[in-house]
């Protein structure tokens, strides 16, 4: 119903203009797109597993397997989003324009590779990651809520299920490197995030900390490096096997690393 000017005068003194400001802000509370929403509620976080066998040695590892994964636990989380793919080096570039913060190292001042447009953005640091997300009025992802964004709710040891399939997942350096996001989408969440295993790794909020519980004595633990989840594409060595990409497994860098194999997504809550 269109209103006259003596009309709209008359109820803009009874507080109209308010009114229609509550109104255009009541869809500020939706959530950002191109996010999966993970659904309050329980989840199993970490593993039982134990490395019986000693194979961690074997492969050249410095830290048994398993062993900062235990013991599994029932988690409780609120609601909250997750993007559904690995920030690009297109997204990041938007940052990066609108910002003038300092732009990932392998790029050419402040343009990517062409060819690497929808690519995840590699060569950012923990600090770089959580500026990113900030800037688009998100924040990172805690380790929980990475690893039931991951695995659901059922304790699964790979985002699509229990059986490691090289189908669904960019790692062991088949590819020699990261692929598009979304390029292997068989390998989603129960919620819909892709590439939650391989690819690259992602920051998370947390420091690398012990679990409740936990026996595992590890000299890292504490404020001194921040959680990278979800394994890498691999390449030569012990990094290339399938037991780093599994759903609960704890990786950690400094805070001030860049490396060719890291990246990150973004979580959002209300």
């Amino acid at each position: 119903m269109l209103l006259s000017a003596g009309r709209l005068k008359i109820y803009a003194g009874k507080g109209f203009i308010f009114y229609i400001a509550l109104i255009l802000l009541a869809g500020c509370g939706s959530p950002p797109p191109d996010m999966a929403l993970v659904s309050a509620g329980e989840f199993l976080m970490g593993s039982n597993d134990v490395d019986r066998e000693a194979l961690a040695v074997q492969y050249g590892s410095r830290k048994p397997w398993f062993a900062n994964e235990r013991p599994q636990r029932k988690v409780t989380l609120p609601e909250f989003y997750i993007d559904r793919t690995e920030v690009t080096n297109r997204q990041y570039k938007e940052f990066v324009d609108a910002t003038g913060h300092k732009p990932p190292t392998h790029w050419s001042g402040t343009s990517y590779p062409a060819q690497l447009a929808d690519h995840p953005v590699t060569f950012v640091n923990w600090h770089d990651a959580d500026a990113y997300c900030k800037w688009k009025k998100k924040r990172l992802p805690t380790e929980a809520e990475w690893e039931k964004a991951a695995r659901g709710t059922d304790g699964r040891q790979f985002p699509w299920g229990n059986e490691f399939d090289l189908k669904k997942v960019n790692t062991i350096g088949e590819f020699s490197g990261a692929t598009p996001v979304g390029f292997l989408p068989d390998g989603k969440s129960p919620y819909g995030a892709v590439d939650m295993a391989g690819n690259v790794q992602e920051w998370v909020e947390d420091w690398y900390k012990q679990y409740p519980g936990n026996d595992y004595n590890d000299t890292d633990y504490g404020e001194k490096l921040k959680v990278v989840r979800g394994g890498g594409w691999g390449g030569m060595g012990h990094y290339t096997l399938q037991v780093y990409v599994r759903t609960s497994f704890r990786n950690a860098a400094p805070p001030e690393g860049f490396y060719n194999d890291v990246g990150l997504r973004c979580a959002w809550s209300k």
